[in-house]
């Protein structure tokens, strides 16, 4: 058997911009399954700050592409990594090697055991932009995101909902909810759309550091 990777320190500090296919209101969250049994996710990316050893990752951004037959959990997903085609080699590499969970830390050391099939790194033009709940991105011809706020259904103004975990959460620890203007993949033979459902903007953080 080969030996494990030696782990490269890393700690990184990100805007985190996702849809699902769930309603506004994901079960997920709290406990239950997908609403349409399986889970279909785009989450952009940005790098607020961030190292992976010497390798700096200030400003990157990269976009994962998830497809579950059922709950996260239950496993056999198939992911697609793309990442800005303006980042270095050595940025590319270090995405790439803390998505794998091979050098530990939680998101990924977790959620790698549930990946059956990676796609990328795919280098890709990544069009993003952030400002909370009415953050964006898209890659051109592949995919796209619009976020919205949710709307107060009497007055029409817009409503600022968090979902917080004080004792921390899975991929985020307060995730100020709203939905999806646009959600759309168009990736080989996957294509999919699910405008009006759960969306977010959190504030993540990824280290592998005890």
């Amino acid at each position: 058997m080969p030996a494990a990777p030696t782990a490269t320190h890393y700690d990184v500090r990100l805007d985190q911009i996702e849809s699902c296919n769930c309603p506004p209101n994901c079960p997920c969250q709290f406990g239950g399954p997908p609403t349409n049994t399986s889970c279909h996710f785009l989450i952009g990316f940005h790098v607020q700050e961030g190292t992976f050893g010497k390798v700096r990752l200030d400003g990157t951004n990269f976009v994962v592409v998830g497809m579950y037959p059922g709950a996260i959990h239950q496993g056999n997903g198939k992911a697609v990594l793309f990442v800005d085609e303006r980042a270095a080699e050595a940025q590319v590499n270090a995405i790439a090697a803390i998505l794998s969970g091979q050098h530990g830390g939680m998101p990924w050391e977790a959620l790698a055991a549930t990946i059956s099939s990676l796609e990328g790194p795919t280098r890709a033009k990544i069009e993003m932009s952030v400002n909370g709940t009415h953050s964006s991105f898209r890659i051109p011809g592949i995919c796209e995101l619009r976020q919205m706020p949710i709307k107060d259904p009497v007055s029409g103004a817009d409503k600022e909902v968090h979902i917080v975990y004080p004792q921390g959460g899975f991929f985020w620890n307060d995730g100020n909810v709203c939905t999806s203007a646009a959600m759309t993949l168009s990736h080989g033979t996957v294509k999919f759309a699910y405008p009006g459902g759960f969306a977010a903007h959190a504030i993540a953080r990824w280290t592998n550091a005890a």
